[in-house]
């Protein structure tokens, strides 16, 4: 999904071209709400999604205007507001947060207002003549000086119109069914199959398939695990049902018309200036796929040739009495798990110089190779030390010539949770008083939690002797006191990797000089009887 200049919000499906968002969702209208489909135009439901209404109510050949207080701050008033006889705020006057608090004190559930101040208001439901039937205005129609003397005439008693303002409630839906050509659910399939399939004639199975194979098919799509984790996280969504929508069940690993729903809702509100925008290289948003999840994927690409080739011989003439045996060939799968051991770019020959050498390289992590960065597209940010490394990523041990940041080391206590996120420990700090319990924290994690450095000064009990103590929330570091503490850190030695930590009086060596020394180590040659070094950091044993 994505804005352009003109606020108007599209969809992208597989960096095709793109379509105003709202065909989409039309195109979806069977899992948007069928039992709707009578009651209320698709344009209605979407706007009852993604808008909260005022009433406007006719009375005395005068609108008056349902009143939310808080909905007016930051506002201009193009007429005055009143209580009583007292002016609360003058024409062209901005409302603020004093004059919210007068309004709800007073009381004030509604407002007289004049015409001018309903024109160019967005109506949130169609408007039907009672009288003859004949659609007045529909909704997402503009208001007009000659709608409102027309909805006057007719005898309307209510309408409703769209919750808008330039602060925080962008009109960016309502613009995009402006863009929207379609009318039709079959006019957005339409669009939609003749976008993915250019030059084949659409009949109404084949665009429905596509659709569903696209976003609801277990078999073509699958989100993982790890991504409805993700998902779930990003967008606070808990299986919270959205008004107006049937709470389907669904396997988890498949979208849903409130998934969709849901991600579009989160990407209006940051662009309205709510919750923020994600950081690509915090480790919350990077994991580790290990040798087995690689493995699988293309064990599973030679179980697909493995099938393409079972149903080819079937449905030769010759396939009646044909056994298991006959049928099968399972030497595409052999054949692809050969290939992926004997000559992908991951899989290495093991350096064994010295144990060290042996121990690093695995415990090493690389951003390139198969669904990865490749060395010339990389740029600073994804090469760069963040916050979230720290205990998770040596920020000193790299290679020093184009890979640099891009292969990495692990730190001494790291370690990889399920979902392929690294975690490190901390210990528990309960009521200023550190406790013997280890706690495994993720990057996701780590944020929301004060964690004290490892070097805190403590009693023999492990109370926390300072009144404020230099600690990180947030990835950022500050002075706290002691009963806000709630984690600390393991070891000082747990923010850098094996070979560095094996560098003596680490923090007295320039960052520089301590990337060599930790990768030259690698390269010493061994004595044939080992000795103690003279200088140890303890890391050694």
């Amino acid at each position: 999904f994505e804005f352009d200049v003109k606020d108007v919000l599209f969809a992208r499906i597989d960096r095709r071209r793109k379509l105003p968002v709202t065909i989409l969702l039309r195109a979806l209208f069977d899992e948007l709400n069928p039992n709707d489909a009578q009651a209320r135009s698709v344009n209605e439901q979407i706007l009852d999604i993604f808008f909260d209404t005022n009433t406007v109510r006719i009375a005395d050949e005068q609108f008056t205007l349902e009143l939310l207080p808080e909905r007016l701050q930051g506002e201009t008033a193009s007429f005055d507001i009143t209580i009583g006889d007292r002016v609360i705020v003058k024409t062209g006057e901005r409302i603020k947060a004093k004059h919210v608090r007068d309004l709800t004190k007073a009381g004030v559930s509604s407002l007289v207002v004049p015409v001018d101040y309903l024109v160019g208001r967005i109506l949130a439901r169609d408007l039907i003549d009672p009288e003859t039937g004949e659609a007045l205005a529909v909704a997402n129609d503009e208001l007009t000086l000659e709608k409102l003397e027309k909805i006057l005439s007719s005898g309307i008693s209510e309408f409703k119109t769209l919750y808008i303002n330039d602060v925080d409630r962008g009109a960016f839906i309502s613009n995009t069914l402006r863009a929207d050509t379609t009318r039709t659910q079959w006019d957005a399939q339409v669009e939609i199959y003749r976008m993915m399939r250019p030059g084949e004639p659409p009949t109404k199975d084949a665009a429905q398939r596509l659709l569903h194979d696209l976003f609801f098919s277990a078999e073509r799509y699958d989100l993982s695990d790890v991504g409805r984790m993700k998902f779930n996280s990003r967008v606070g969504y808990n299986q919270t049902p959205i008004p107006g929508i049937p709470v389907k069940e669904h396997p988890p690993g498949v979208l849903s018309m409130e998934d969709i729903l849901a991600v579009l809702k989160t990407l209006i509100d940051i662009r309205n200036g709510k919750g923020q925008v994600d950081d690509i290289d915090h480790l919350g948003n990077r994991r580790i796929r290990c040798v087995g999840e690689m493995a699988e994927n293309v064990f599973r690409i030679g179980l697909v040739r493995v099938e393409r080739a079972v149903k080819e011989r079937l449905s030769l003439a010759e396939a009646e009495g044909l056994t298991p045996q006959d049928l099968i060939n399972a030497k595409p799968v052999g054949a692809a798990i050969k290939e992926f051991f004997g000559s992908s770019q991951l899989s290495q020959f093991m350096d064994q110089n010295n144990p060290l050498s042996e121990v690093t390289h695995k415990r090493r992590i690389s951003a390139l190779g198969p669904g990865g960065l490749t060395r010339e597209r990389a740029g600073f940010e994804v090469r760069d030390v963040h916050a979230t490394h720290y205990g998770r990523v040596c920020p000193i041990e790299t290679p020093e010539g184009p890979n640099i940041g891009l292969i990495n080391s692990l730190a001494v206590y790291a370690r990889t949770n399920d979902y392929g996120f690294l975690e490190t420990p901390y210990r528990r700090v309960e009521n200023g008083r550190v406790v013997d319990q280890i706690d495994y924290l993720s990057a996701i994690e780590e944020g929301q939690y004060v964690i004290a450095q490892a070097n805190a000064a403590l009693d023999a009990e492990g109370r926390l002797l300072d009144d404020l103590v230099s600690c990180r929330h947030l990835n950022e570091f500050a002075l706290f006191t002691v009963d806000r503490v709630q984690y600390m850190d393991v070891s000082p030695k747990q923010i850098v990797s094996v070979a560095a930590a094996l560098i003596p009086f680490l923090e007295h060596d320039d960052a520089n000089r301590a990337l060599m020394g930790s990768n030259m180590q690698r390269q010493a040659v061994p004595t044939l009887r080992a000795e103690k070094p003279l200088v140890g950091t303890g890391m050694e044993r």
